[in-house]
């Protein structure tokens, strides 16, 4: 799902935020933020629910479905 790491850590750092801040506002590691944007894990679909909230985008976005 190499999408989604581009689409994560574009978005993160398009907003400025820092993978701390991130960890702690979906309450998991940096560690598993950084897995995430590498592409060497996938998050399960609560997690993407999550991130698509906290950045207020949709999961088709995410997911590089659409582009918006």
């Amino acid at each position: 799902m190499k999408k989604f790491a581009e689409r994560l850590k574009e978005i993160r750092l398009e907003k400025n935020v820092t993978r701390k801040f991130l960890a702690l506002n979906l309450e998991v590691s940096e560690r598993l933020i950084s897995y995430w944007e590498n592409d060497e894990r996938e998050c399960s679909f609560e997690m993407l629910i999550k991130i698509a909230d906290f950045f207020d985008v949709s999961i088709d976005y995410l997911l590089g479905r659409t582009e918006y």
